[in-house]
């Protein structure tokens, strides 16, 4: 099982880190760079703290698991997606 605290992750790589990138997909990604998702292979990938993630990832996120399908930056090419996506958090929801 691998898994990621989204807490511990600043907003700005928090992508990079659960889809990957590929090299020259932005400044500074002078590598490509395998995300969580396509790590977990058929694993399971199990995300803490789901609700610190900025609510532009979790839109992404919520798109991935729907297609279960996904595509690091710079990338073309959809990945199919078999791994379990397990989610945790402790925070309570204020929104309403």
């Amino acid at each position: 099982m691998r898994v990621i605290n989204c807490a511990a992750i600043p907003d700005h790589l928090i992508e990079s880190e659960l889809f990957g990138h590929e090299r020259g997909a932005f400044t500074g990604a002078v590598a490509s760079r395998v995300g969580a998702l396509e790590a977990a292979g058929r694993g399971t990938l199990l995300l803490d703290e789901i609700g610190e993630l900025p609510l532009a990832s979790q839109a992404k996120l919520l798109r991935v698991l729907e297609e279960r399908a996904s595509s690091a930056w710079g990338q073309n090419r959809p990945l199919t997606l078999q791994a379990r996506i397990v989610t945790a958090t402790n925070a309570i929801s204020r929104r309403w």
